[in-house]
């Protein structure tokens, strides 16, 4: 229930992220951010926003521990458009996260994928990757690598 303890507090973060998705790029673009983290439910979940001050956006990250399932549930939402995006859901094994769910994009129905990885007491690593066949093929279109922040 305690997975994401790691990740409580601020965070600098720096971005990369897919210019087009689905076209067979390799052109990224890369943006700092910075994180908080915040506890609740004892460690059954968290609220994360997340501040991008070169594009002028936030994001926000609601995750919640599943009791009876045993697992994680975790939604988006941006600045942008205020909408909660459906969430990944999974678990963490060998001190890897991987969460998956339903999404769309441009109108299309995709698999949505989240990797949390590398976690070190100050350090870690989160991908998101999306596929439009169903779990088939994936493409990885955006990387956070997380650095605790200094207080």
């Amino acid at each position: 229930m305690n997975d994401f303890d790691f990740f409580i507090g601020s965070w600098n973060v720096v971005n990369r992220r897919l210019a087009t998705l689905f076209a067979g790029s390799d052109d990224w673009n890369e943006f700092p951010g910075a994180s908080i983290c915040r506890s609740i439910f004892d460690g059954g979940g968290n609220t994360e926003e997340i501040i991008f001050p070169t594009l002028g956006s936030r994001g926000f990250t609601l995750r919640l521990f599943d009791v009876e399932r045993e697992q994680w549930s975790i939604y988006w939402a941006n600045s942008r458009s205020g909408v909660l995006f459906p969430p990944v859901v999974g678990t963490f094994v060998d001190g890897r996260g991987d969460f998956y769910g339903d999404d769309t994009h441009e109108g299309r129905p995709i698999r949505a994928h989240f990797i949390w990885s590398e976690i070190t007491p100050t350090s870690a690593r989160w991908e998101q990757e999306f596929s439009a066949d169903g779990g088939r093929t994936w493409e990885s279109n955006w990387i956070m690598e997380f650095t605790r922040a200094v207080t």
